[in-house]
């Protein structure tokens, strides 16, 4: 299997713990109640960890696409190298720290980490253009 199938993979169950994580969050400020209802009419804003676990989960969501997208385009075109493997191994890595970073609120490390994460989707990028 091609490595970045593989890190595509781990990106992908990654990406699920993302979910529970804000889930979690917001279901312990929210609620039992509210979690388990219909959540009919409007939820009391998340706050503080809860807020911005929810907003890691969304940034995860918005990156991802371009990742998995590049790591499929990368291995379909047959383009792999040790530099896209790399930036598929990058990309995980870097959103596998993101999240506690961000849900701790380390403003400056979390954007280092961010920009991380991009630069492994543009060494796939590279490597398939």
């Amino acid at each position: 299997m091609p490595t970045e199938l593989m890190w595509l993979g781990w990106s992908i169950v990654l990406g699920l713990v993302y979910v529970l994580v804000a889930a979690a969050l917001g279901t312990w400020q929210r609620g039992l109640k509210w979690n388990v209802g219909n959540r009919d009419g409007d939820p009391k804003p998340l706050t503080a960890m809860a807020a911005r676990a929810q907003r890691a989960n969304r940034n995860f969501l918005e990156t991802f696409a371009f990742f998995a997208a590049a790591a499929l385009a990368v291995v379909l075109a047959h383009k792999s190298d040790a530099w896209s493997a790399m930036g598929a191994q990058i990309y995980f890595w870097a959103r596998v720290v993101y999240l506690p970073v961000y849900v701790v609120g380390i403003p400056y490390l979390r954007t280092l980490v961010w920009a991380a994460s991009l630069w492994g989707i543009l060494q796939l990028l590279e490597a398939l253009l």
